[in-house]
C-alpha cells in the first residue's frame, strides 16, 4: 500500500485529533465552571478542591498508564487486524481498570483526612476538602473505566465516540454543579458537597455510555463474564503500563510536593496557582488531542510494518501542535486579566494568576513538542523515556526550583511557574532526542 502524503498524513492526524480535542475541551470547560462555581464560595473552598484534586490526579496517573499501556497494544493488534486478540486486551485492560480503581476507592474511604493534612492543608481547608474527596473519589472505579474505555475506543480509532459522550454528559454537568452547589427553586443548596455529587453523578453516566458503544464495535466483550488472567496479553500490558505508571506517579508525587511547597508560601499564592492552573489547562486540549492522534497512528503504523510513517505521523502531529499552541500562548499573554478577574476579586490574587499566566505563555511550544512526543512513543511501546523525561523535569527541576526560586529566593508564584517552564524546555528537548533515536 502506498504512502500517504504529508499533506494527507495531517488530514488523517486532525480527523482523530480534533474530536479528542473537542472532548478535551468540553472536560476542561467543566473543570473551569466548576472551579468559577467553587470560587464563589471563597478562597477556602477553591484550596480544598485544588489540594484535592492534586491527590486525586495520582490515582488518575496509574488510571491513564493502564490506558497508556491498553492503547498501545490495541493500536498495533488493529493496525495488524488481530481484533481477536486486541479484544483479548480489552478485556484484560478492563478488569486491570476495575482493580485499580476499587484499591485507590478503599483508600480514600479510610485515608481521606490524613492525605489531605499530608498536603499540608491547613485545618479549615482539610474540613471542606474531605468532603469533596470523599465523594468524588470512593468511586473511583467510575474515573478508572472512563479512562480505559476511552482509551480503548481511541485506539481503534474512534475518537468521535468519546467526544460525542464528552459532549452531552459536559453539557449536563454545568447546570447539574450549578443547581447543588448554589441551589434553585427553594433548594438551597449543598455547596462543596454539591460540586462533588455533581461530578460523581457524570462520571456513572460517561461510563456506562462509552462501555455501550464499545458494545457495538468489534471489541466488544461481555462485562458480566468472569475475570480469567491470560499471561499473554496481561503481562505485557503491565509491562507497558509499569512505565508509564511510575512515570505519571513521579510526575504526581512531585505535584503533591511543590505543591505542598506553594501551601506553605501561602493560601493566597495556592489558590492563585489553582486558578491560573484551572485556566491555563485549555492549552493542553490541543496538545492532547494531537498526542492521542500520535499514539494511535504511530501504533498502527507499527503494527502494519510501516515504520516511515509511523516517524513522519510523529513529526507532522508535532509540528501541528506547536502551531497550535503557540498561537493560544499568545491569548493566554493577552487575555490573562480578564481570566484572572473571573474567579477573584482580590487584587493581590489576581495579579499572581496574571504573573503565572504571562509565563506560562512563554512556555507553551516546549509543552506541545512533550505532550505530542510523549504520546508518539508511547504508541510505539516506549513508554521508558517519557519516565526518565519526567524524572528529570519533576524532581531536578520543578521541585527543587519551586524550593529555590518561589520560596528561597521570595519570587513567589513567579517563581513556581519558572520552574514549570524551564522544566518544559528541558523535557521537550529530551524527548525530541529520543523519538529521534527511536524512529530514525
Amino acid at each position: 500500500m502506498p504512502s500517504e502524503t504529508r499533506g494527507q498524513k495531517a488530514k488523517i492526524i486532525l480527523a482523530l485529533a480534533v474530536p479528542a480535542m473537542i472532548e478535551n475541551f468540553f472536560q476542561t470547560v467543566v473543570g473551569f465552571v466548576d472551579t468559577l462555581f467553587v470560587s464563589k464560595l471563597g478562597l477556602t473552598e477553591v484550596a480544598a478542591v485544588g489540594v484535592t484534586n492534586a491527590i486525586l490526579a495520582v490515582y488518575i496517573a496509574v488510571f491513564m498508564a493502564l490506558g497508556v499501556g491498553a492503547s498501545s497494544m490495541i493500536a498495533k493488534s488493529v493496525g495488524a487486524g488481530d481484533f481477536d486478540k486486541a479484544k483479548a486486551i480489552v478485556t484484560q485492560s478492563t478488569w486491570a481498570a476495575s482493580a485499580a480503581g476499587l484499591f485507590f476507592g478503599i483508600v480514600t474511604f479510610f485515608f481521606a483526612e490524613t492525605l489531605l493534612r499530608a498536603m499540608g492543608a491547613e485545618p479549615n481547608v482539610v474540613a471542606e476538602g474531605v468532603k469533596y474527596f470523599r465523594i468524588v473519589a470512593v468511586p473511583s472505579i467510575l474515573i478508572s473505566l472512563m479512562t480505559v474505555f476511552g482509551s480503548i475506543l481511541r485506539a481503534a480509532g474512534n475518537t468521535k465516540t468519546p467526544m460525542k459522550i464528552g459532549l452531552w454528559i459536559n453539557i449536563f454537568h454545568i447546570p447539574l454543579d450549578y443547581v447543588l452547589i448554589f441551589g434553585i427553586l427553594g433548594f438551597h443548596g449543598l455547596g462543596i458537597t454539591g460540586a462533588a455529587w455533581a461530578t460523581t453523578m457524570v462520571r456513572i453516566a460517561g461510563t456506562v455510555l462509552l462501555y455501550l458503544h464499545i458494545r457495538k464495535t468489534r471489541l466488544s466483550f461481555p462485562i458480566t463474564q468472569g475475570f480469567i488472567f491470560n499471561r499473554e496479553f496481561a503481562l505485557p500490558l503491565l509491562k507497558l503500563s509499569t512505565p508509564a505508571a511510575i512515570e505519571r506517579l513521579i510526575m504526581r508525587f512531585g505535584q503533591v510536593l511543590y505543591f505542598g511547597l506553594i501551601v506553605r508560601i501561602s493560601t493566597e499564592t495556592y489558590a492563585a496557582h489553582t486558578i491560573a492552573g484551572n485556566i491555563e489547562v485549555f492549552s493542553y486540549m490541543p496538545g492532547y488531542g494531537l498526542a492521542v492522534a500520535a499514539a494511535t497512528l504511530v501504533g498502527q503504523s507499527l503494527g502494519a510494518n510501516r515504520q516511515d510513517d509511523a516517524y513522519q505521523f510523529g513529526k507532522i502531529a508535532t509540528v501541528i501542535a506547536v502551531l497550535f499552541m503557540s498561537f493560544v500562548g499568545v491569548l493566554l499573554f493577552f487575555l490573562s486579566p480578564a481570566a484572572a478577574a473571573w474567579f477573584t476579586d482580590e487584587t493581590e490574587v489576581r495579579g499572581m494568576v496574571i504573573t503565572a499566566l504571562r509565563i506560562d505563555a512563554f512556555a507553551q511550544p516546549f509543552l506541545a513538542i512533550g505532550l505530542v512526543l510523549a504520546g508518539a512513543l508511547q504508541g510505539a511501546g516506549d513508554t521508558k523515556s517519557p519516565l526518565y523525561s519526567t524524572t528529570i523535569g519533576m524532581w531536578l527541576i520543578r521541585v527543587i526550583g519551586v524550593y529555590v526560586l518561589g520560596i528561597s529566593m521570595g519570587l513567589g508564584i513567579a517563581g513556581v511557574w519558572l520552574s514549570i517552564a524551564i522544566d518544559l524546555f528541558v523535557r521537550a528537548l529530551f524527548l525530541m532526542y529520543r523519538f529521534n533515536k527511536k524512529m530514525v
